[in-house]
């Protein structure tokens, strides 16, 4: 905007934008394995979607179920490995609708 320090500032060539924009692309999917990597034997209360196969953990990881479960219920799994960007969990038990 007009009057504030930013527009005053000289602009950044495109090409050192979209090398940034890759650099913190390639740190956050780095970040995300190794939060992953961790969750790995862990149990977690996973909120089932639409699929009945897929759902988030509290702190939104996304899960791939090992069977259906009912959508919109909480269910206790076990975090037993990943895939790219996704945990794999396997249910233990349904808890309650969400």
């Amino acid at each position: 905007r007009p009057g504030t320090p930013a527009s005053r500032m000289k602009p950044v060539a495109q090409a050192v934008v979209q090398a940034r924009a890759a650099a913190l692309r390639t740190a956050g999917a780095a970040a995300q394995r190794r939060f992953l990597a961790r969750q790995v034997g862990r149990l977690a209360s996973v909120l089932v979607e639409r699929s009945g196969r897929r759902g988030h953990t509290e702190n939104f990881a996304a899960v791939r179920l090992d069977r259906p479960a009912v959508p919109g219920t909480l269910v206790a799994t076990r975090i037993t490995g990943i895939d790219g960007d996704t945990a794999l969990g396997s249910v233990i038990a349904t808890e309650q609708a969400a």
